[in-house]
């Protein structure tokens, strides 16, 4: 919990530059720890390109992951995200989520 308010933090610079790049090291280890509302944040980083190159197949793996691990807002990011994408890239997405959920959070598309 603490990694991810941290990411809010740098997120909004509330306390610290804003700095969407420190936002997406803090979600990303909060989201390692199975914190599915920084699954959730990630997904939103990465889709809107914030902090990273945006990557709609990254954006729909983090929702995904979020989604199945309860974050109610990650399904519905998760359809947007997919309308934008081709039925390919959704593919490499749900192969990549499958890998990050079988890697226990080591091996998540970057």
């Amino acid at each position: 919990m603490a990694q991810y308010n941290l990411g809010v933090m740098y997120d909004n610079g509330e306390g610290v530059p804003q700095d969407d790049t420190e936002a997406v090291k803090w979600y990303r280890l909060a989201a390692q720890q199975v914190d599915a509302e920084a699954q959730n944040t990630l997904g939103l980083m990465f889709g809107n390109g914030y902090g990273v190159v945006q990557d709609f197949a990254l954006a729909h793996m983090w929702y995904n992951i979020a989604a199945a691990n309860g974050d109610d807002k990650a399904s519905k990011n998760r359809d947007i995200t997919a309308a934008k994408m081709t039925a390919e890239n959704i593919e490499k997405a749900q192969t990549m989520a499958r890998e990050c959920l079988a890697s226990d959070y080591n091996n998540c598309g970057v």
